[in-house]
């Protein structure tokens, strides 16, 4: 492994200030980072990276993603979503557990760690999914982020709409929980309600605010109730982050998604089923009352939900089009775009999408540039615009909702555990990642 230079960068430091400098990096770790007017060794075993004009952040942490390997791979991998990760400045990922078979099990658990271990670029880490039969696996299974519901949204074993079965899995134990929360009964019914109709903005409808915060409450009842630490994925109401406002123990989080923030129903009319998704796009109003909770720390980090699906699955007419969208590859620039244009910092992006995931998932050393913690790091240009487009992409299904936006920030080089693994456009694919380790939960 080499040891590192990254010469005259705009460093995000710790407190959340932009200063120049040097980082010097020594067996996969940051060693020293030496400020322009400060003094720093000087060691010729050390590869220079020329980071002029550019600005360096810690890595993100992608802590939802649906990366399909195994039994879906036509949809993606854990090969091409980890060069899409790392293309994106995505330096770690969480993933969810609707594979085939699902990961309900250490053995189901052990087999996607041993995948990743030879074709991951970046570092992982992956969720066991809750069924109302697997409390011992889900008590025992190691090492793992934490346990996934599927309060709604869902279908076969992963599905857990019963309160007795959910409060059954909150009563025992203390790792974290994180649930998809809507209403499968409400859903159910409104299907019916709406059935026929095969415009995609039905599916705002069907899967509707009120799906969205019946199971949010429920979760958070049942957490207030058994003191267990709760984490509620990809939330995308106003009427939810309103709850949050009210009343959130110290012991919950929640995230919300890019796409939750940036696109609202208005989407379907121009990109048809790409814009389907669960839980699915909502109002302007929405997007807005989600960006004040963001900011005012309401909502904790943001996720991707990078969910592939071909565009010959996406092409079937609603409802048979699959739910989901990737995000690994845009979320960052998508955010910085955001803090260019004055709607948040550039610090708080670093916040939201590295340190405080970090935090909530006792990830240790990642998420802060400071010496001892890992190299994991990605170098922005924050100077140029370019447009997502396809052909760029990495996903394997080749496509993005936010096709034709001109975004700035996006990734120049990306580093994992000190190695360069992606090089304006090239990347490394003898690089992997490693498994990431989880501690200290029950401190939120």
């Amino acid at each position: 492994m080499p040891n590192l230079i990254i010469r005259q960068a705009r460093i995000l430091l710790p407190e959340g200030n932009l200063a120049s400098g040097d980082v010097w990096i020594q067996a996969g770790k940051i060693a020293e980072i030496a400020l322009t007017d400060s003094a720093s060794p000087r060691e010729s075993s050390f590869e220079v990276i020329d980071a002029e004009g550019l600005t360096l952040l810690p890595g993100v942490i992608d802590p939802q993603v649906h990366f399909r390997e195994p039994g879906l791979e036509h949809k993606e991998d854990l090969f091409t979503a980890s060069c899409a990760c790392a293309q994106g400045g995505v330096t770690s990922f969480l993933e969810m557990p609707n594979t085939r078979p699902l990961t309900t099990t250490q053995a189901a658990l052990d087999d996607k760690l041993q995948r990743a271990a030879q074709k991951c670029l970046v570092n992982y880490g992956f969720f066991i999914g809750a069924t109302a039969e697997n409390l011992p696996d889900l008590l025992e299974a190691h090492p793992t982020p934490g346990i996934k519901i599927f309060m709604g949204s869902m279908h076969g074993p992963l599905l857990v709409d019963q309160e007795a079965a959910l409060t059954a899995l909150f009563a025992k134990g203390d790792r974290l929980i994180a649930v998809h929360a809507e209403d499968q009964a409400r859903i159910l019914e409104r299907r019916q309600q709406f059935a026929g109709i095969t415009d995609p903005a039905i599916h705002s409808q069907i899967q509707d605010h009120q799906a969205a915060l019946n199971a949010t409450q429920l979760a958070l009842k049942l957490s207030k109730q058994y003191q267990r630490r709760l984490h509620i994925l990809h939330l995308s109401t106003a009427e939810e982050a309103e709850l949050l406002r009210r009343d959130k123990p110290a012991w919950v989080t929640a995230e919300v998604t890019p796409q939750h923030l940036l696109l609202n129903t208005s989407a379907y009319e121009q990109i048809g089923t790409l814009a389907q998704m669960n839980p699915p796009l909502r109002s302007p109003h929405d997007n807005e009352v989600l960006w004040q909770a963001l900011r005012d720390g309401v909502l904790d980090f943001i996720a991707t939900d990078h969910a592939p699906h071909t565009l010959e699955e996406k092409a079937r007419p609603y409802p048979d089009s699959p739910s989901g969208m990737p995000g690994v590859e845009t979320s960052l620039p998508l955010m910085l775009t955001q803090a260019m244009q004055g709607r948040c910092t550039i610090a708080q992006v670093s916040h939201w999408m590295s340190t405080a995931v970090a935090k909530a998932y006792g990830i240790r050393h990642k998420g802060v540039i400071a010496p001892g913690y890992d190299a994991d790091l990605v170098l922005v240009d924050l100077n140029h615009s370019r447009p997502v487009r396809r052909e760029d992409l990495r996903t394997k299904c080749g496509w993005s909702p936010f096709e034709g936006w001109n975004l700035t920030g996006w990734p120049v080089i990306t580093l994992v555990g000190g190695q360069v693994v992606y090089d304006r456009g090239h990347l490394n694919t003898q690089v992997r990642g490693r498994a990431l380790s989880f501690q200290g939960q029950e401190e939120g």
